[in-house]
Order: structure tokens, then sequence, then C-alpha cells
């Protein structure tokens, strides 16, 4: 199948109010254009010199979203160029995205990456880090950065009832921040899980919006 039928197909299958970033890592620019050009709109890259490579050359109503590991020297490079975030990691990380886009006078979007699964090589806060975090209320120190909601991924496993596990104790975090009103966190709106092997998993318990990859474009390149 083409990565169009792909993407129509997927798309047929997530439900309304469920939005798709096709992560397009490691896979070149044309292919990217043909997702563009069945209407696909969001985008997703782990590496910073990609993102910024295929951002000028694709075209610029592309909403791009940074999902991998952010290394605090690659943040510079990256700030003005996503539509999101996804994958803030620590509150170092947090602290020079907001430096940052405070310097390039830009509002940078980003979601909380949080660590349920049970690899080590995963990276993000650990649950009760997340809530100390906001009943601390750190996030009144950002000045030019937007908290949109929280990350997370399941257990690399063929165990389906300890990915939903993971996928539960994700979204109770994030319903745990977003329902307390004593925050008045406001667009804190965004539960992004699930990916190619599990995203309806992850849409059964609460994600809105779905990181799919190999589904779309096949094995990476």
């Amino acid at each position: 199948m083409s990565v169009r039928d792909n993407l129509l197909r997927i798309k047929s299958e997530v439900p309304q109010g469920v939005e798709l970033v096709a992560v397009s890592k490691f896979h070149p620019a044309e292919v990217i254009r043909e997702a563009y050009d069945a209407g696909q709109r969001m985008f997703g890259e782990s590496r910073v010199q990609e993102l910024v490579a295929k951002a000028t050359i694709l075209p610029h109503d592309i909403r791009w979203h940074f999902i991998g590991h952010l290394q605090t020297n690659k943040v510079r490079q990256l700030i003005g160029k996503t539509a999101l975030i996804e994958s803030v990691d620590s509150i170092r990380l947090l602290n020079l995205i907001d430096s940052e886009s405070q310097k390039a006078g830009v509002v940078t979007k980003v979601l909380m990456q949080v660590h349920v699964a049970r690899e080590e090589t995963k990276f993000g806060f650990y649950p009760e880090e997340l809530l100390d975090f906001f009943e601390r209320r750190e996030f009144e120190n950002l000045k030019a950065t937007h908290i949109c909601g929280v990350m997370g991924m399941a257990s690399n496993t063929d165990d389906l009832d300890r990915v939903r596990e993971d996928f539960r104790s994700i979204a109770t975090i994030f319903h745990s921040i977003a329902g307390n009103g004593d925050l008045g966190l406001r667009g804190f709106d965004i539960l992004s899980m699930g990916m190619s092997g599990d995203w309806e998993i992850a849409v059964e318990e609460g994600a809105d919006l779905i990181r799919i990859g190999t589904a779309i474009f096949g094995e990476r390149q």
C-alpha cells in the first residue's frame, strides 16, 4: 500500500476528536510530501537537524511536532520551528526552552513527558515528580512557554494488559492535573500517547493525540 493509502486508512479508523501526528523521522521529504498531498498537516520528528532541514524545503503550513529526547545544546535551533515540543523531560530543559523562546520573541507550546514504562531508557518525569511540579506552581515562572498537556509511552512489551495499565497511569496523571481547578491552568488539554502498535488501546484510555509512523510510512529508511 502507498503512504497515501496507509494514511487514509488510519484516518478512517481514528475516532473523531483524536488528532494524528504522522511520525516522519528518518523518512525523506518526498515521502512526507506524499502524506501532505493526502491532507496530513501534523508531522513528528525526533532530531533537531532533521526537523529544521525538512521545514526549510517542505510547505510552511506543516505543523511540526518534536517528539524525541531534546538535548539542551540543540534547544536554540528548534525554537520558533515547532507547533509543539512533546518531549519536555526535565525542569532544566523546560526553563531553557522558556529563556530561548523569550529571547526569540515567541511562545513555545510544550507537553510534559511522563515516565511510567518499565524500561530505564525512556525519558520523562516520574508521576510524583510531575505532580509535585504543578503543586508547587512552578509553571507560573514561565514567561514564553505554554504547557499544553502530557505525553507518555507504554512499556515496550507484547503484554497488552501492561500496555493498557501504562496508558491508564498516564491518563490518570493528566486528569489529576487538568482537573485541579486550584491550579488555574488554561489550555492544558492534550494527552499524547499511542503509536503504530498500540494506538487503539491509547485512544480507549483517553488519548486525544496519537503518534503513528511505521503504519503510515513503513519501516524507517
